[in-house]
């Protein structure tokens, strides 16, 4: 489970940020057949929900950070997780706030010595923020995001949304690769950015949402709720070519494969690394 325990001073409020699994089965938290970790692998993440929200009490003397992440997995070093429920505790007089919740909210992520692969599917889903219990910010039918590295060839980014989409109450339609701006008098108003793609000569970024929320419900004691949310992320990074292509001299891997931009943007997350073609 992925959360964060946030301890105010006296008289003031203290928060726990869990993700919980609330299937109809016994739901699988544990990452699943872990890769071992070497230097030729690439890596590979993958979450389905992280928020960056701050919230703001009517009295305005407590300002609480709603931090939540939910399925964030990263290889080598973990695998698969499929909890369905991210929830804040002790916003609602203390009792249980469900952030998000999903038919299904899937992450895995991969990494071998040929490829690592993040992905992420969200279903049936709709996400809330305190102050609106009943009215959900944003509701999705599916959401994916995949990034795929394979050594020795171009990263690839794809992220998708698949069925309508309601903001604050409202049916809306997005513009891929656009803004798309949802104001509700009394409520508040929800950015959004779709299928955001992101590639480099080594690494890929794909987000199915990204959401900028700023509501003023003025209910539960909440006055104010403002930050980011992010929906359905995969990232990753390729592995070391193989050497037989790494020793070739260079004008021999020029004649194969185009020459790299001088300069990469890395996306976000990923490592800055020196050249593994060595030359001499």
């Amino acid at each position: 489970m992925n959360g964060n325990t946030f301890r105010m001073p006296a008289r003031r409020l203290a928060t726990v940020a869990a993700a919980t699994a609330l299937a109809a089965g016994p739901a699988t938290l544990a990452g699943a057949g872990s890769a071992h970790a070497t230097g030729d692998h690439g890596r590979a993440s993958a979450t389905v929900l992280r928020t960056g929200l701050d919230v703001s009490l009517l009295n305005k003397t407590v300002n609480v950070p709603l931090a939540v992440t939910l399925n964030e997995v990263q290889a080598p070093e973990s695998a698969e997780k499929t909890a369905l429920t991210a929830r804040l505790d002790g916003v609602d007089g203390g009792k249980p706030f469900s952030v998000l919740r999903a038919d299904v909210a899937e992450a895995r992520a991969t990494a071998t010595a040929g490829k690592s692969e993040g992905s992420t599917t969200l279903a049936r889903a709709r996400l809330h923020v305190p102050g609106l219990p009943l009215l959900s910010v944003i509701e999705v039918q599916e959401v994916t995001s995949t990034a795929t590295c394979e050594a020795g060839k171009q990263p690839v980014a794809d992220a998708n949304l698949l069925g309508p989409v309601t903001v604050l109450g409202k049916k809306v339609t997005l513009t891929t690769g656009g803004t798309t701006d949802v104001k509700v008098p009394g409520v508040g108003e929800v950015r959004l950015d779709l299928s955001k793609e992101e590639t480099t000569s080594r690494t890929a970024a794909a987000t199915a949402l990204e959401l900028k929320v700023s509501v003023n419900p003025g209910d539960l004691n909440v006055a104010e709720v403002d930050g980011t949310v992010t929906l359905a992320r995969a990232t990753c990074e390729s592995p070391a070519a193989p050497a037989d292509e790494a020793g070739q001299p260079p004008a021999e891997q020029d004649a194969e494969r185009p020459a790299e931009p001088a300069a990469d943007v890395k996306a976000q997350g990923a490592r800055t690394e020196a050249d593994l073609a060595e030359t001499g």
